[in-house]
């Protein structure tokens, strides 16, 4: 009996031990960190719960050409024409040259025309001639002088062409000498009221229209009188 008893004893103590084993492994579960709850799936209109689709990162396409294609196509400009071809403008080009002034021949309707008497010369009349145009005109030659009573049109001196033909702006005047005799006693004397004042065209012809004057009071001339060509000025006109 009491062989019995002693084994019965040991059986327990082995069960007991037993027992503890398993208590302390289930006991060391509880330190693992739970993976938290699942994400919440999206629903429906109808209540029913759809699968979330996973995210992925955006990508950005890489260009179509190659590297060296990328880094020297230069970017189109305001002016670049369709092909990229075209060269640029590079705001140094020249500015297109204005059109020329317009010019024409002085004549009696561009101008106007007087005649005076000087003093000094003796024997001498000047002759002003304004542009009254808007664009500039040219005086060609000397004037075509005609005394009324004139058998022909009056001397013109040569030695008194100037180096250029005299032009003129708006407001401008050019002159030209009269000297109405030669030397006194070596021609016949006429008295002449009027004058009739021809201008030259650029070819040496004339103008059909001449400019009327009024000569002054007690005016005589003889055919070794003469008439300069245009001048510039006052001075040159009555130097001859």
């Amino acid at each position: 009996m009491r062989t019995n008893r002693i084994r019965t004893t040991a059986l327990a103590a082995t069960a007991l031990v037993a027992a503890l084993s398993l208590t302390a492994c289930g006991g060391g579960n509880e330190g693992t960190k739970s993976a938290g709850p699942a994400p919440a799936a999206a629903s429906n209109t109808d209540g029913k719960a759809e699968p979330t689709a996973p995210q992925t990162p955006e990508t950005t396409a890489p260009p179509t050409g190659t590297p060296a294609e990328n880094a020297s196509t230069p970017a189109r400009g305001k002016h670049a024409g369709g092909n990229g071809n075209e060269t640029a403008h590079s705001g140094t080009e020249k500015a297109a040259p204005a059109a020329a002034t317009a010019r024409t021949a002085c004549t009696t309707a561009n101008t106007t025309v007087t005649v005076t008497e000087v003093t000094r010369p003796i024997n001498h009349l000047l002759l002003t001639l304004k542009n009254t145009g808007s664009g500039l005109c040219d005086a060609y030659y000397a004037p075509r002088l005609g005394f009324d009573g004139a058998q022909s049109v009056f001397p013109i001196l040569e030695d008194s062409k100037p180096q250029a033909v005299v032009t003129l702006a708006p407001g401008e005047e050019a002159y030209a000498g009269i000297g109405l005799t030669g030397e006194p006693g070596q021609g016949t004397l006429h008295k002449s009221k009027n004058l009739s004042v021809h201008f030259a065209k650029r070819n040496g012809s004339t103008y059909d229209t001449p400019a009327k004057l009024k000569l002054p009071a007690e005016t005589y001339w003889d055919d070794n009188g003469f008439v300069t060509y245009w001048q510039s000025d006052r001075a040159t006109a009555l130097t001859f």
